[in-house]
């Protein structure tokens, strides 16, 4: 194994390992996670998007607000949170002078919500369970794909804005994420509507990983940033998860709660 594939798998498990804890233990814990990679992200954002130094951090200033009020000792997943991100995105829009800085608000900000409203579900461990599924997923899709994609190969997904990732590959991601979904559906006792839809949160997820590699194909950079070893930046490991956990928290709303 090289020293570099050695570096990205310790990163790898050690954020894993992270994720996880925060994850099963919830409450401030997990919200601290998010809004710390959230902060980050905008960070990132800004970079991609060519922001001066300055109004990179106004916008990082901005989006902290809607994410501090996100604190489950604050006013938690609410109105006034969707209120203060649309606050911020136009605070940021009209004072740093730029929308594509501002669009870095909700596409942080949205998915932080989904897995927040997701992991509060009572009781406790359906809230466990459902952000596992949601995040878990996301993960078995990027292997998925990586493992189809480099043994099948064929042809390309999108070419122009990611030349490595193949129609095999998103198949293989779907296949996946679905058998992921079954599993906890048969040994954890998730909706089976979620394991049914766990093949389009796949498809999500390789989108949210296409959008993020055009906005790095236009800025001409290989990674959002340095931060991770072997990894690059927050929303290299994000992509995938900023487009599935809405998606995973419409789902269960319209075909759990609302039946």
């Amino acid at each position: 194994m090289s020293s570099e594939l050695r570096t990205r798998a310790i990163v790898g498990v050690v954020l894993i390992l992270v994720a996880l804890a925060a994850l099963f233990s919830g409450g401030f814990l997990f919200w601290m996670l998010l809004s710390v990679a959230g902060v980050l992200m905008q960070g990132e954002w800004g970079d991609l998007t060519g922001a001066t130094p300055e109004n990179r951090k106004l916008a990082m200033f901005a989006v902290s607000v809607p994410l501090a009020i996100l604190c489950p000792a604050a006013a938690g997943v609410s109105w006034l949170a969707f209120t203060l991100m649309a606050a911020a995105f136009f605070f940021v829009a009209l004072v740093g002078r730029s929308v594509k800085l501002a669009l870095g608000v909700p596409y942080i900000v949205v998915p932080v919500m989904a897995l927040l409203f997701l992991r509060e579900q009572a009781p406790n461990l359906q809230g466990l369970l459902l952000t596992l599924w949601a995040l878990g997923l996301v993960w078995a899709t990027d292997i998925g794909a990586y493992f189809a994609g480099r043994s099948i190969g064929g042809p390309k997904l999108a070419p122009r804005v990611s030349p490595s990732k193949t129609w095999a590959g998103l198949g293989g991601g779907v296949l996946a994420a679905l058998t992921v979904g079954f599993l906890l559906y048969r040994f954890a006792d998730l909706p089976v509507q979620l394991a049914a839809a766990s093949g389009l949160l796949a498809v999500a997820a390789q989108l949210g990983d296409l959008l993020e590699s055009w906005m790095k194909r236009r800025a001409g950079v290989k990674d959002s940033g340095t931060l991770l070893p072997g990894h690059g930046g927050v929303m290299d490991r994000l992509d995938g998860v900023v487009a599935a956990a809405p998606l995973a928290a419409i789902c269960y709303m319209i075909l759990v709660q609302l039946p």
